[in-house]
């Protein structure tokens, strides 16, 4: 399975016939994105900083990709003639980090996650304005009543109010992961899924570690075991993310993703005691559906230029 090719390595990850395998890896990889911000969650409250979560986020990851590639496509195929974008993705990669981290510390897990899955319409926004992809009344519909639910989740509820500061924060997370997400885009016409998570993490290592003098401290074992499970689950769901979309297409193991709600509730309330307010709910289904709906409509979309492509 291994090749020197970049684009030989890409190639494996167009063989789509086990749907319920690559499910219930999307499954597994949005638990263990849950855990990873619980994890980093736990460490901030124990005196952890922000800039070390994320050092020791890739740090501990590192190990685990190396392992997934040298078991599946080869370590070959952590070549790349693509360094420079490799870098651009790895620096904005590493601010979209720094923003959904703090998002988490700032704000409760179930809200944290339901604003970062606003991404599809700063996607949608951003594919029209900088890609400049058709995006008919249909998308442009489901982006203003994805709005709509942000809104919502903003809105006091009763004595509950949500931190402006989080808020603003999720918003620039999710901002952040869509303009990746059209990186990714591009990088990945030529880059294995697997070769990009191996230099993300390698890229950005070197651009964090000047900075841990200042803001490194000891911590206590359990201090430790939530940074190293921090690491270790970030890196097992990047891998769990990579293989489902080896064995399905997007537009199947998409959905799976917004399960992270359930997940973070469930977590949010045995950890922290912590319940979502009647404007959460409302307004993550609003999300929910708006961001399921672009989905919906970028599946026809891709599906369309394909039967073109294939017109005699």
């Amino acid at each position: 399975m291994s090749s020197s090719s970049p684009r030989a390595a890409v190639r494996p990850h167009a063989t789509h016939d086990r749907p319920f395998y690559a499910l219930s890896q999307r499954l597994i990889a949005m638990i263990m994105l849950t855990l990873m911000f619980a994890g980093a969650k736990l460490a901030s409250e124990r005196g952890v900083n922000l800039v070390e979560i994320v050092f020791y986020r890739q740090l501990f990851s590192l190990p685990i990709i190396v392992l997934a590639a040298a078991a599946g496509p080869g370590l070959a195929s952590m070549r790349t003639q693509r360094p420079g974008l490799h870098f651009t993705r790895s620096l904005a990669g590493l601010c979209g980090m720094v923003f959904n981290f703090f998002s988490y510390i700032l704000l409760p897990l179930a809200e944290a996650t339901t604003i970062g899955f606003s991404m599809p319409i700063f996607g949608t926004i951003f594919s029209a304005l900088l890609l400049r992809e058709k995006t008919g009344i249909h998308r442009w519909s489901a982006v203003i009543i994805g709005f709509v639910g942000v809104i919502i989740i903003a809105q006091p509820q009763g004595h509950e109010t949500i931190a402006p500061l989080g808020l603003a924060v999720a918003i620039a997370a999710a901002v952040s992961s869509a303009l990746i997400s059209i990186l990714l885009r591009q990088i990945g016409r030529t880059e294995a899924p697997i070769t990009t998570v191996f230099w993300f993490s390698v890229m950005s290592l070197p651009v964090v570690a000047p900075f841990m003098p200042f803001y490194a401290s000891g911590h206590d074992l359990w201090t430790w075991i939530l940074l190293l499970s921090t690491g270790l689950t970030g890196g097992l769901a990047q891998i769990c993310m990579t293989t489902s979309l080896r064995w399905a297409p997007v537009s199947l193991v998409l959905p799976m993703d917004y399960s992270a709600i359930i997940w973070s509730t469930l977590l949010g309330w045995l950890l922290w005691s912590s319940w979502p307010s009647i404007n959460t709910f409302i307004g993550g289904a609003i999300i929910t559906a708006s961001g399921l709906y672009i989905a919906y409509r970028e599946h026809k979309r891709i599906q369309r230029v394909r039967d073109l492509s294939a017109a005699p």
